[in-house]
């Protein structure tokens, strides 16, 4: 991993991040622009079953931000930002992975 990475939004992650509490929004984008200089920071996990897509995950207070890596184009694209109790829904989940799939 060289350089900074840029940062990118899935429209559907991009709305959840809008619908967040200001004070949690602002936690979250600290997050999010801490990506770009270190993708996989302590505390990022690999999600499981997320197979070819691989999906990372960080924790920000009750919230996850899950995103995928783009090492090719530098590029962290974030896919989901969710409290942590609907974060790992099932039916989301594979959603999501039909939707990253098919490309955004």
């Amino acid at each position: 991993m060289a350089g900074r990475y840029g940062i990118e939004f899935l429209r559907s992650a991009a709305r959840e991040l809008e619908k967040l509490p200001r004070d949690a929004r602002g936690r979250v984008m600290a997050a999010v622009l801490a990506l770009a200089d270190a993708p996989s920071p302590q505390g990022a996990m690999l999600l499981s079953g997320t197979g070819r897509e691989r999906i990372w995950r960080i924790p920000v207070g009750q919230y996850r931000v899950l995103y995928q890596v783009e090492d090719e184009t530098i590029t962290v694209v974030i896919v989901r930002v969710a409290d942590r109790r609907e974060a790992y829904n099932t039916t989301a989940i594979r959603r999501l992975l039909d939707q990253l799939g098919r490309g955004r």
